[in-house]
């Protein structure tokens, strides 16, 4: 197999480096018409009596077997030093673009200035903020000067913070802001390996870099050298539904197979085929997965990258307006808001029906598109492709503007999309590329091919991932992405990831299930699993799913173990209430009323039979219960990734939904 060092840009030209791929820069002589991209290669698929159980893709590009991701600021220094890899907010909402040179000098100093601070390799870095490009410029430092990572929500509470901090041993915490600093500073005492506090907002980079004026370059270069793929780049602690949060330990070779990989198959999405070179704008934060996955995997394809601090909806609005990206990473619930919002104006314009006909000309199309791409069916007619065309300029074109104008693709991850929408999408223009991914698995493990979709699924195999189901039906997922291991305090290193990278099998605790051609379908986890007490197993996932896309519906929870049927319990989405109360003129009754009102009941209702068509009777939801409140992060009922905290739920909600199986 050809070895891949981690110095190079997989994109660049193949006769300047005898490691790289043999496509383009993603800003050199933009193509008008789409390139073709890899060939895509269909998964190999096992079946056992008749049902799929294992499916394997190999992967689109060779392992990195040298160096780690600190190599990257400067690979793109040397081979492009004036192209464009960032861009920086200014205060009056323009953005000014940062070149790859500029970058690698930021993140060199910025290095030096770590080591100047007595932080040695292998110590860990806490950062602690939104996302900001002060987050990814002290991520590539910290890997520079041989640190590791941890990511903390900036919504982390005391205890959640304290117990990250002590767990990981970190030697250094990077905040925000002024109140960061204080609930850090608060916990300081029980964290004596905590030697260093910086804030951004006061001017922490400058401080960091400033310390380091003194250091030799030779230092720094040093320390990169000493890195490869093996080496542990971030623990990333889960959201925790239950228990304490552990530390997944992801090495710089897992970020190399996701990303480089995921970039490969995504040609479209990560190499201009059109007059816009590719960029994004990341809102979803860098404490998480999926967000630092893609803000390592820009910058290894050098595609314009953005931040976006405030997900505020006028903050990101505009922030989205003033960009202008050509593809976004979102979870469900912006699409699902975007939408909703689109039907909200036009209801208030008097336009409605005309939006639901156009929704329903969108959805068909974008199903008639995935029929022509498997060949099952003729793709759009022309009657199809009339009404389309008729209400772009009126519906689509304002979807789209939302999302800054120029948005082509979105890669969507966190939770099923649901069919539906994705067609919607499809038809309205914007191509959802979907996935399936854990922390444990360094973001995707699955994801939809180009031109390849099949809507209600999470794609294939990524390149390089096996996908097998368990007897018991449990998604089990092996590759170059699965994590080392769990952290253990107590060793300073991973536990739990026996096996040679890539060669062992995760079980993740998901449900699912694989088709003849390969796709899988999550239906749920494995200890979320309802079993009424007439035997009846019920996945919550998808009733709950389909339940959240309604306007009117902020977060909901399913209930039925052990109950002789399936009920609901439901809060209401803020800004799906404050439409329905003007629509409804019932703007001033208080929502302690509301929750009983009978017609907010009855559009309640309709959102449950919708629901219920997913599934048989036996499974349906045949009652429910609105709450007056929300829950959130700060509530405890939602993780920070907003993961449902069931059991948190059901204790402090139980008269409520004991009252649901009163007589």
């Amino acid at each position: 197999m050809t070895e891949q060092s981690a110095p190079t840009n997989p994109h660049t030209n193949p006769h300047t480096n005898p490691h790289t791929s043999p496509h383009t820069s993603p800003h050199t002589s933009p193509s008008i018409s789409p390139s073709p991209g890899p060939a895509l290669t269909a998964p190999a698929v096992d079946v056992v009596a008749g049902v799929p159980r294992q499916a394997e893709v190999p992967p689109l590009v060779p392992p990195v077997t040298r160096g780690s991701l600190a190599e990257i600021p400067f690979g793109n220094a040397a081979e492009a030093p004036t192209e464009p890899v960032l861009s920086r907010r200014r205060p009056d909402g323009s953005w000014r673009d940062v070149t790859a040179a500029e970058f690698a000098t930021e993140v060199h100093t910025a290095a030096k200035g770590l080591i100047a601070h007595g932080l040695r390799p292998g110590d860990r870095l806490a950062i602690m903020a939104r996302t900001t490009y002060e987050w990814t410029l002290l991520d590539f430092a910290a890997w520079t000067a041989g640190l590791v990572t941890v990511p903390l929500y900036p919504t982390s509470s005391a205890l959640q913070a304290r117990w990250i901090l002590r767990d990981s041993g970190a030697a250094a915490c990077a905040v925000e802001n002024v109140e960061q600093a204080r609930l850090i500073s608060g916990v300081r005492g029980e964290l004596p390996a905590l030697a260093h506090l910086w804030q951004f907002d006061a001017g922490a980079i400058g401080q960091i870099t400033a310390a380091g004026r003194d250091v030799p370059d030779e230092a720094v270069e040093r320390r990169r050298a000493e890195r490869g793929p093996q080496d542990i780049a971030t623990l990333i602690y889960t959201s925790g539904t239950t228990g304490r949060p552990k530390g997944c330990v992801l090495t710089h070779g897992n970020f190399f197979a996701e990303v480089d990989n995921s970039t490969e198959l995504l040609h479209p999405v990560f190499r201009s085929v059109s007059k816009d070179p590719a960029s994004t704008l990341l809102f979803l934060p860098l404490s998480h997965v999926f967000g630092r996955m893609v803000a390592v995997g820009c910058l290894r394809a050098r595609v314009r990258l953005g931040h976006a601090p405030s997900i505020r909806t006028e903050d990101l609005l505009a922030d989205l307006a003033g960009f202008r990206p050509t593809f976004l990473l979102a979870i469900p619930y912006v699409l699902e808001k975007v939408f909703n919002t689109g039907r909200a104006t036009a209801e208030r314009m008097g336009r409605a029906a005309s939006f639901d006909r156009a929704a329903r000309v969108a959805t068909r199309y974008g199903e008639a598109e995935e029929a022509a791409q498997h060949g099952t069916g003729p793709g759009p007619g022309w009657g199809l492709r009339a009404a389309r065309a008729l209400y772009d300029p009126l519906v689509y074109r304002r979807i789209r503007a939302a999302l800054g104008g120029r948005v082509r693709y979105v890669i969507c991850g966190g939770s099923p999309l649901g069919r539906r929408l994705g067609a919607f999408y499809t038809g309205a223009g914007i191509e959802v590329f979907e996935g399936y991914g854990l922390t444990e698995t360094t973001a995707a493990a699955t994801l939809m091919p180009p031109l390849k979709p099949r809507l209600g699924t999470v794609g294939w195999p990524l390149p390089g991932t096996a996908v097998r189901i368990a007897d018991d039906g449990e998604v089990l997922l092996r590759g170059g992405q699965v994590f080392a291991g769990y952290w253990d305090a107590e060793r300073g290193a991973p536990v739990g990831g026996d096996g040679a990278a890539g060669e062992r099998w995760f079980a993740t605790g998901d449900i699912g299930a694989l088709d003849a051609d390969g796709y899988l379908t999550i239906t749920g986890r494995k200890k979320e699993l309802i079993i009424t007490s007439g035997g009846k197993n019920v996945a919550p996932a998808p009733l709950e799913d389909r339940l959240r896309a309604h306007p009117l519906v902020g977060q909901c929870m399913v209930v039925g173990d052990d109950r002789p049927y399936v009920t609901a319990l439901l809060t209401l989405e803020p800004e799906g209430l404050a439409h329905w109360r003007q629509m409804h003129k019932k703007q001033d009754v208080p929502v302690r009323l509301l929750v009983k009102d009978e017609e907010l009941l009855a559009d309640l209702q309709r959102a449950v039979d919708d629901a219920n068509a997913l599934v048989s009777r036996a499974e349906s939801i045949r009652r429910f219960a609105v709450l007056p409140g929300e829950w959130t992060d700060e509530s405890g009922h939602l993780t920070p990734s907003l993961k449902l905290k069931r059991a948190a739920v059901a204790r402090d909600f139980a008269k409520e939904i004991e009252g649901l199986y009163e007589r």
